[in-house]
């Protein structure tokens, strides 16, 4: 009886052994050896790389996420409604009235318009209600142990390392969304690095607070030649000749880029369009090639460059839709 006990609980080990958590456990601290050793020779301090990464653990609901993500899988109606709600709105305009002087103040420095932050922070945190409690460094750390986008996610990890080295960023705050993004308006490391600004003078970047975070957002979008008062995007409706060349719907790379009035023999009521003829613009249909089942040619989309910058901040054809969307719905209230 005993002999048979101990042969069930040795054979519940190995099994436990075996499971792919374990397995994963395993191979991500020999990674995590590995990259400790490589950011300290790319000029991060010891004691920095060590105590920074000492608490970093495989997170496995991390790849989870990654592969099943709203833009990829929700249809354009869909995901839009979710996220331009008129209770989406009403907060919105609750936060504008409460921070109407900085707000105003930053949009008139920047030249960014006051509805597209908020769309912005509407989106991505829900006006700070979701900032994310994940712990960024082990998110960080088990997307680049990841093989699927590694390289992407070591270079943040080890941007993150330095912000932190240089006080930028204090690591005890450092709790944020599952890819590693960090507050109200989800900014990842390299793009602290290269935009976020301490707008207040305290000496300190607190992307948690509207001074800071605004004025960061407002410096960002400006510095990739965001373009106050032009539109984002019309939505049309395609006749069924225009070549499929034409179809973007993918957001990697917009192509075949033209004029509006080249676009205009391909739009059904194109005389009611309400757009400058030599506005360069493109044509989207962003259910196509994923959606199953989806109709070639609607929804469809004309997008101009600032639908573009949109795409820098996320590359999704359905979250850019769904910024300019809410930023248009907060024109229409303030």
């Amino acid at each position: 009886m005993l002999k048979n006990l101990i042969t069930i609980n040795f054979l519940i080990f190995l099994l436990a052994l075996s499971s792919p958590t374990l397995a994963n456990n395993k191979d991500f601290n020999l990674w995590l050896d590995d990259f400790k050793k490589n950011a300290i020779n790319s000029g991060i301090s010891k004691n920095v790389v060590n105590d920074v990464m000492s608490k970093a653990v495989f997170l496995e609901k991390v790849i989870e996420y990654d592969r099943y993500q709203p833009e990829f899988y929700e249809d354009t109606f869909t995901y839009i409604k979710k996220r331009t709600s008129n209770k989406k709105v009403k907060r919105g305009l609750a936060l504008y009235k409460k921070e109407k002087i900085i707000i105003d103040k930053i949009e008139e420095k920047f030249l960014v318009e006051k509805e597209l932050l908020l769309a912005l922070m509407g989106i991505e945190t829900n006006f700070g209600r979701y900032l994310g409690k994940m712990d960024i460094i082990s998110s960080l750390a088990t997307l680049s142990f990841d093989k699927r986008r590694s390289e992407f996610f070591t270079s943040e990890l080890l941007i993150l390392l330095k912000l932190i080295e240089n006080g930028v960023i204090k690591k005890d705050i450092l709790y944020g969304s599952w890819a590693g993004a960090f507050g109200n308006f989800q900014f990842m490391p390299r793009t602290i690095k290269d935009y976020a600004i301490d707008y207040n003078n305290n000496k300190t970047i607190e992307l948690k607070n509207v001074e800071d975070s605004f004025a960061s957002a407002a410096n960002y979008l400006n510095k990739i030649g965001w373009k106050k008062n032009t539109p984002c995007y019309t939505k049309i409706k395609l006749n069924t000749d225009i070549p499929k060349k034409y179809l973007n719907s993918s957001a990697r790379k917009i192509k075949n880029k033209r004029k509006v009035k080249f676009f205009k023999k391909y739009i059904e009521n194109s005389e009611q369009l309400n757009v400058e003829d030599n506005l360069i613009s493109a044509v989207i249909t962003p259910d196509q090639d994923i959606i199953p089942n989806s109709k070639t040619y609607t929804p469809a989309f004309l997008i101009y460059s600032n639908y573009e910058k949109i795409l820098n901040w996320n590359r999704s054809l359905r979250f850019a839709l769904a910024v300019c969307t809410l930023k248009d719905n907060f024109k229409n209230e303030i």
